[in-house]
């Protein structure tokens, strides 16, 4: 296995002013965002470096910026640190795999931890809170797509999605689906990081295409539990989705509930 560059960057805190849309998916406030800004932290347990990413996506997560973009963060953790000292239990192939596409379309330096993906569109340290800063701001003055979610009804297997989507986008879009846990921890034992007790927020469990969009109009989607997730409802978890440009493209709408 090829070992991925690693940065090791401070944690810079924006400067771009923000301020708390929700204290939890579930909260609701009276600020309507202008667009949603999904953020994917590629990142891994086994690194020693993603420690001070993981701490800036939980200072961003579901904040919005004055230009009234809601900052919808996703933990993607990947998997070619797991044979170096530490299996990271919330990794997945299919984020290293999503993290292989995005390199190979916008980072000169292959897949690496931390990296940040915002709105698929712009690439940067996970920890580089300038960058995010600038991405943000470019990403404010782009066209983005209304979508929101109508109902979720959870089922024994998974989660029943009514969703609405406005716009008329000049190719078909994908619709994705993720469940998240909102926050979780690990004691790690070994690695780069023993005995370290790591935060994570927003962690994907699962990611699935579940539709596709070509124009505007209202769909009914299933959204199924992945393995260990299984009838699990209520607080402490919540669904995301975005209309993405096919062969992971732009991300040019999102929403997230709870569930």
């Amino acid at each position: 296995m090829q070992l991925r560059p690693v940065f090791a960057v401070s944690l810079t805190l924006l400067a771009v002013p923000l301020t708390s849309h929700a204290a939890s998916p579930g909260t609701s406030v009276g600020t309507t965002p202008s667009s949603v800004a999904i953020v994917e932290l590629f990142t891994s347990e086994g690194c020693s470096s993603c420690p001070p990413a993981d701490a800036l996506l939980r200072q961003i997560n579901l904040k919005q910026t004055n230009a009234g973009q809601l900052i919808v963060g996703i933990s993607e953790h990947v998997t070619y640190w797991n044979n170096l000292g530490w299996k990271d239990p919330y990794s997945s192939p299919a984020f290293t795999d999503r993290q292989s596409v995005y390199a190979s379309r916008l980072s000169s330096e292959g897949s690496y931890t931390p990296q940040m993906v915002l709105n698929g569109r712009d690439q940067f340290v996970g920890s580089d809170g300038s960058a995010l800063e600038r991405a943000l701001r470019d990403d404010a003055r782009r066209e983005h797509f209304a979508l929101s979610i109508i109902s979720s009804t959870p089922t024994t297997e998974g989660i029943d999605v009514k969703f609405a989507f406005a716009g008329s986008p000049s190719k078909p879009l994908d619709i994705i689906a993720i469940l998240a846990d909102d926050t979780d921890r690990s004691n790690v034992l070994r690695g780069e990081n023993s005995g370290r007790q790591l935060q994570h927020v927003s962690v994907a469990r699962s990611m699935t295409r579940v539709a596709t969009v070509r124009d505007g109009g209202e769909q009914v989607v299933h959204v199924s539990f992945p393995e260990g997730l299984s009838a699990i409802t209520g607080a402490g978890h919540h669904l995301i989705l975005f209309a993405q440009e096919p062969h992971q493209g732009a991300i040019v709408g999102a929403t997230t509930a709870p569930f």
